[in-house]
């Protein structure tokens, strides 16, 4: 048995970086619907093409073709002994599709991790970032502050460039996004703990602690 598994985290719970630990770990590929719109965007086949056309017109990719996106990846060989889902699935409809996907290689979700944390240091973690100006540097103002203001703004430790906060990072956008986060993922979360998949870790914890916590958890589920 394979370890297919769907990581689910608030922004801010840091997904991204547990994924590559998950990923160092065990062997498998971290599969973000983020990195696979974004390569559709540079590709050239029909699915690619429709995917585009439907982003240019500023809608949202409907469930069918987000799941041939996922169909495409899964038929990848590096995805034969597992797969951290990452944004996906969204939603019942495709963690159906999905289950039923994975039935047809004998294969089926071991564990849904959790990452849990609070509203609030959420849209801090998030509200917070700060980056220099060439983007190789990220600070926090509340977790992981830059050494010094200058006129009042924080600046960059390394060339004391004045840091620059991203516009999705501004607290209404990170606030909507949160909450919409929340609204879409209970139903989500409420499907798994009914199959008994759901493993609830602490994202509050140090970096290292939560990476500790969530291999455990993998270990003991697969």
């Amino acid at each position: 048995m394979g370890i297919y598994m769907v990581l689910i985290g608030v922004q801010g719970a840091g997904k991204g970086t547990q994924a590559k630990f998950l990923v160092e770990k065990f062997g498998i590929p971290h599969v973000s619907t983020g990195d696979l719109f974004r390569a559709m965007k540079t590709q050239d086949t029909p699915l690619a093409r429709e995917v585009q056309a439907i982003m240019n017109a500023g809608n949202l990719v409907p469930d069918d073709i987000t799941n041939r996106m996922v169909e495409e990846r899964l038929k990848e060989p590096d995805t034969q002994n597992g797969v951290i889902f990452d944004g996906y699935p969204r939603n019942v409809v495709q963690a159906e599709w999905l289950d039923k996907k994975l039935a047809e290689r004998n294969q089926r979700i071991v564990i849904v991790p959790v990452l849990e944390l609070d509203r609030e240091i959420a849209i801090m973690r998030a509200e917070g970032r700060r980056y220099s100006q060439d983007k190789s540097r990220v600070y926090n103002i509340y977790f992981n502050q830059p050494l010094n203001k200058k006129d009042g703004v924080w600046v960059d430790d390394v060339d004391g460039q004045p840091l620059i906060q991203r516009e999705d990072d501004y607290r209404e956008s990170v606030e909507k996004r949160i909450d919409l986060y929340f609204k879409e993922t209970v139903p989500l979360i409420e499907y798994y703990t009914v199959q008994g998949l759901v493993k609830k870790i602490d994202a509050s914890q140090r970096i290292e602690a939560v990476a500790q916590s969530l291999i455990q958890a993998v270990e003991e589920a697969k």
